[in-house]
This record gives C-alpha cells, structure tokens and sequence, in this order.
C-alpha cells in the first residue's frame, strides 16, 4: 500500500475497478501519509476523514454491486481551501470567513465527487487567493516539501506541496497570474491554467462576474503526472448555467494530438528578468526533445511581451483594488493579512481616472492581438514558468518575484491554455518546471506536448520527506 499513493489517480481507478485496492485502503493510505507529512508542510487545512471514509464504504458496496460512479470512482483527492465544499470549512485564507461552511458545493467540487471523487479535506493559500506565497493569518505558512525553508509558491502552494508527497491523487488550484503553475513549478509537479472560459468558476473565492478582470482567472486540476489533467479536465469542463463567462467549445483528447504536425517556439528569456542559468537549460533541453518529434521548433520571442507587467499592474491596480476590498467587506473580514494589507494600500496610491483606466483596457485588448499575431506561426510556446526555482519564505511577496512571475502572468492576459511539466533541477535540489503554451482553446495540444515532454525530462520525483 506504501507505493499506490504515488501513483497516478488514473492507475487509482483502475486498480479500485480491478478490485486491486478498495476504496477505503486507499484513502487511508493517503490520509496517514497526510498525518505523517503535514506537520512540517501545513499545506492540508481542514480533514474531512470520517465523511471520506464513509464514501469510500459506499464505493466499494457500489462496485460490490457491480456499479460505477464514473472515471474518478473512489479516488480520493483535496481541494484548494478557496473552492467551496459543502459540510467542510471554506476559509479562502481570510478572517472573515474562518468558520464559514458552505451548503453547496463549487461546480468543480460537485462535479468531481458526481464521477466518483472522494475529497480527502482542503488545501491552504493565502487570503483570497492574491499572494505568491502561501500564507494567512487563518492557518499560516505553507513549506516546500524539497526545503521547509523556502515557499511552495501560491496561491495554489498547498495543493502542489501535499500532491507532490503523495497526500493526494490530485487537487484543483486556481490561477489568476501563475498560481497554478508557480507551485506545479516550486514543488515538482504538473498543472494546466485551461484556456479562459473553459472551467465554471461558480463557489470560487474569487468568484465570476469582475467585469475588466473577469477573464484572468481560472480553475484547473494539478497532480504528479500528465494524464491526470487529460483525465479530469473534461469532467470539470463546460458551461454549468451559472457562469456567463463559460463556453461550450469542444475540448480535444491529447491521445488524438500528432506531435509531428506542430510548429514549436522557444525562448528561454522573456526580456524583463533573466531566469537561473538551470532554468534557461530546462527550456533548451524541453526545446531539442520537442525538435526529435515536431514539425519545426525555433527560438523566438513575441516582442511585446516586455510591455506586459505595466499593462498588468495597471489592469488589477487601476481601480485601487476597489474589487478585493469589495469581497474583504462581503465576507466581513475587518484584520487582513500584511501583504494583504500592503497591497491595498499600495493599489489606494495608484488609482487612475476613469480615462486612463479605459485606456488601459485598449492597450490590453491590442496585446491579446499583438500575441495572436505571432500564435499565427506557431502551435506551442515553450518558456520558463518563473526566473527563479523555490524562494526562502518572505522573497516571493517581493516586486523581485512579480517581476520573476511576468513568464506566467502573461499567458492569464491572453487566456491562452499552459500546463507546467517537471524538466529539470536546480543546484540546490529543488525542481525546476517548463511552462507549454497553447493555441486559444487547444489544451489537448498542451497537454500532449507536456506528457510527451514529461517522459523525455523525467517529470515528477518524489521528495525527500
């Protein structure tokens, strides 16, 4: 049992329907190994085990019967604590909310325990998902499972650390400029910002509905290995009557990807802070093996990316951050974290007028169509997630992580989709990720290129805990 909690949540499955393993043998098994590891990781906030347990009974007396709950039957995984949870404390990572139960669940929530998911318990971020870090004055600091001295990243920092140890199968994260992929990065796993407006929102933190912004943000599932996004992205997927953002476009099977078609493009530095030499090596050894396979693969680099962190800062910040103040006083929080704190008074001393903000939009809109542009030559970017491997706790809140951050960040404007695969290690030990963007609407391309790329590479390796 010590070995099954490494494997995929796609192997899970089926050793549960080949009745290898039952239900309840392995969410015991991950939830002694969340007994064991988090303690030192504090990335698992709230346990759910009795409810869990008493599901995984029910799946096993099902599958007795011979009945399926769907693709995901028995398969015990967390979710990030600003993704509502019916019966379990939802918290976001703010005060106002630190008791707060939900009496329903998020689309995503419900529609993963619908295909037979077993929620284990909640994953810690920082308050309303808006840090690098994960941190909170709700539950505290989040640690890396490679270095308990440096971060895991954020927002979705307990998500990568817990799956990472094999505390559970897979967790949905959410991504607003990299909080996806920043902790698939820092903690050596795989995730996938889909494309904007593939994943409902609905009973997120940072809920739908934020006008100029609403197209940031977005749902998607990490986990040790490739085929488990391909394996839970069409369960999460598609319009759920609540989201107006959501569109019913087709989403495609990576099975059905071939390699030999695409059109590939690399840069290993994006001009606004030069990455670790090791990072820069990851993206050229993600390079040649693609050049083995695809079409073409060549080094080069869309000229406005450069401009992106002002038009950023100028989109979130332009309005003082009015929105999150918005939610704070929604969920009644009145003592916000300090990098919380910072950053709304940061954002009080930036606001623009009205005609500066609209300008501001245009000169987005003329980005997303600057990027389109070049997407016209190519298939797949291949780039650095962040310049820099895990950070020492405190670095990350720092304008040296945002900027180190821009690699990300800049594919939330565009909306496009990108998974984080595992390619490389840095001096210290710590797990260095390749970032494989995709066409508007093709994650089934990412995702193939990713899996492929995580074979050549190596992918996940466990930690040393």
């Amino acid at each position: 049992m010590s070995d099954i909690i490494y494997a995929s949540a796609k192997s899970m499955a089926q050793a549960i329907q080949d009745k290898e393993v039952s239900a309840v043998e392995l969410v015991d098994a991950h939830l002694a190994r969340i007994e064991e590891v988090n303690p030192a990781l504090n990335a698992v906030v709230q346990i759910a085990a009795d409810r869990a347990r008493a599901e995984a009974a029910d799946a096993d007396a099902a599958l007795a019967r011979g009945e399926s709950m769907g693709a995901l039957h028995g398969v015990p995984f967390t979710l990030k604590d600003s993704i509502d949870t019916e019966g379990v404390i939802t918290t976001g990572g703010t005060m106002g909310r630190k008791d707060y139960v939900p009496d329903a669940d998020a689309t995503v929530a419900a529609r993963l325990r619908a295909a037979g998911g077993i929620l284990l318990g909640k994953t810690n971020t920082p308050e309303l998902t808006y840090a690098g870090e994960t941190d909170n004055l709700v539950y505290g600091r989040t640690n890396n499972p490679f270095d308990l001295s440096r971060a895991p990243g954020g927002s979705s920092g307990g998500a990568g650390a817990i799956v990472c140890c094999g505390g559970a199968a897979f967790d949905i994260g959410s991504d607003t400029g990299g909080s996806i992929r920043g902790p698939a990065h820092y903690c050596g796993i795989t995730g996938i910002k889909p494309n904007s407006g593939r994943v409902p929102r609905t009973g997120h933190i940072v809920p739908h509905g934020l006008g100029a912004l609403d197209s940031l943000t977005q749902n998607g599932p990490m986990a040790r290995y490739v085929e488990d996004l391909a394996l839970i992205m069409p369960i999460i997927s598609g319009p759920d009557w609540s989201d107006p953002f959501i569109s019913p476009v087709p989403l495609g099977d990576p099975a059905d990807v071939d390699l030999s078609g695409l059109r590939v493009c690399f840069y290993a530095d994006n001009g606004v802070r030069t990455p670790t030499a090791e990072i820069m090596a990851a993206v050229r050894a993600a390079a040649a093996a693609l050049d083995d396979v695809c079409a073409s693969v060549e080094e080069d680099l869309p000229r406005i990316i450069p401009e992106n962190p002002d038009i950023s800062d100028m989109m979130r910040q332009g309005d003082g951050q009015a929105g999150a103040m918005r939610m704070l006083d929604k969920y009644g929080t009145t003592e916000t974290h300090e990098w919380m704190t910072r950053q709304l008074k940061k954002a009080s001393e930036s606001i623009v007028p009205v005609g500066e903000y609209t300008a501001v939009l245009e000169q987005v809109d003329a980005y997303r169509s600057a990027m389109l542009g070049f997407m016209e030559n190519y298939d797949v970017i291949i780039c650095p997630v962040s310049s820099f491997a895990a950070l020492p706790h405190g670095l990350s809140m720092t304008d040296e992580y945002r900027s180190g951050m821009n690699y990300t960040g800049t594919y939330n404007i565009t909306g496009w989709p990108s998974t984080v695969v595992r390619g490389g290690t840095s001096p210290e030990g710590l797990p260095i990720g390749v970032q494989v963007v995709a066409r508007p609407w093709r994650e089934d391309v990412s995702l193939a290129v990713a899996q492929y790329l995580e074979g050549a590479l190596g992918g996940w390796q466990k930690p040393p805990m």
